[in-house]
């Protein structure tokens, strides 16, 4: 399977799309999955199912992602992206090879014991295709018991499998703030309401939240990522921009940030005389790993692959189908420092050897084996 899979990675490379408009991925990997006999059905506008019916109609799916990132590739390489300023530093690429080299395997069993779904997602870098999905009736129309998702991970080394039971990654939302003053003459500012150094105090006053009103023991994160403001050197500001990300999680930990977050604003409006204008955006919920499915997972990897992690602050949304039924994400390690294969995920340098697709083909297979699908 390695050059099918090799295959199926380096044509999709090079067609990377964002978001739901995945015209190109969608018929590439329409059309294959068509090659091994299956009538994949749409959602979510570029996301597709494909099923394979079994003796009982109660199925187990498996997801994969597949849409890219806005990044323009630094790797110089064969296959390299043919869509100037996108690419797929995310793995997405090898996640579909993945789950359709599954489903040509178990294209080829005669009736599993079970009804296998393959579900390939668009959107999952934003704004969440997996709740697109769900809304649209995946799990209901297709009886989903359970489902599992994978991740290439350069934070493990190539052979390891990540596996963790509970809160694997944490819920996020991104902010928005502005910051509104009054402008005047940079040599009388008396004269006007300075915004940005409200914003500024608005900037330390959210980094306090997690040092000063959260459990030390329960990890979170704030982080402000773009101040924008001002005209010119000499004039008062007034206007800023600010936004950032935060991640945690636990549900009641992340509700105390937002509300301690607002407490901050209208402080700030307080003490500056300035206008506060915030917008929190809730995106994806915790990844919380099936405890069940878990256990599953460990007594059906060679006991010397698996790696046992801790949480991570990254995000996903297979975080929703965890919402409706029991699921489990897992991390298929692609680091490999002889061949440089170091660089993070949303790097314009990742990369992988195609050779590790082997081993997220291999986890399907056999976690499919341990609950008796075929």
């Amino acid at each position: 399977m390695k050059d099918k899979l090799t295959k199926y990675r380096r044509q999709l490379h090079q067609i990377p799309e964002l978001g739901f408009d995945l015209h190109k991925t969608y018929k590439y990997v329409k059309k294959t999955l068509e090659s091994f006999g299956y009538s994949p059905i749409t959602y979510a506008k570029t996301g597709l199912v494909a099923v394979k019916e079994g003796k009982t109609m109660d199925a187990v799916a498996f997801r994969a992602d597949m849409d890219a990132l806005p990044v323009t590739e630094a790797l110089d390489i064969p296959f390299k992206s043919k869509h100037e300023g996108l690419m797929h530093a995310c793995a997405h690429d090898g996640h579909t090879a993945m789950l359709l080299g599954f489903a040509e395997y178990v294209s080829k069993i005669d009736t599993p014991n079970q009804t296998i779904v393959f579900i390939f997602q668009p959107a999952e870098e934003g704004p969440g295709g997996a709740k697109v999905m769900i809304d649209e009736g995946i799990l209901k129309n297709h009886q989903v018991k359970k489902i599992f998702g994978l991740h290439i991970f350069p934070g493990l080394y190539e052979g390891q499998i990540g596996l963790i039971s509970g809160p694997m990654l944490a819920r996020n939302a991104e902010f928005n703030i502005s910051v509104y003053g009054e402008s005047s003459h940079g040599a009388q500012p008396q004269q006007g309401i300075d915004a940005v150094l409200a914003a500024s105090q608005l900037v330390v006053g959210l980094n306090h939240i997690v040092s000063r009103y959260l459990n030390p023991l329960e990890p979170a994160v704030i982080s402000v990522g773009t101040v924008n403001g001002g005209e010119a050197s000499n004039i008062i500001a007034n206007k800023v921009k600010i936004s950032g990300t935060m991640r945690a999680f636990d549900d009641k930990t992340f509700e105390i940030m937002k509300s301690k977050m607002i407490d901050t604003a209208r402080a700030i409006e307080i003490q500056f005389g300035v206008k506060v204008k915030e917008i929190i955006t809730d995106y994806y919920p915790t990844v919380n790993n099936d405890n069940e499915l878990f256990e599953i997972a460990k007594n059906a990897c060679d006991k010397e692959s698996i790696v046992y992690i801790k949480p991570y602050t990254f995000s996903e949304d297979f975080a929703f189908y965890q919402k409706e039924i029991p699921g489990l994400f897992t991390f298929i390690g692609s680091r490999n420092e002889s061949l440089d294969y170091v660089y993070p995920l949303h790097s314009n340098k990742f990369n992988f050897d195609e050779k590790i697709l082997l081993d997220g083909l291999g986890f399907y297979i056999k976690v499919s084996r341990a609950l008796n699908l075929f």
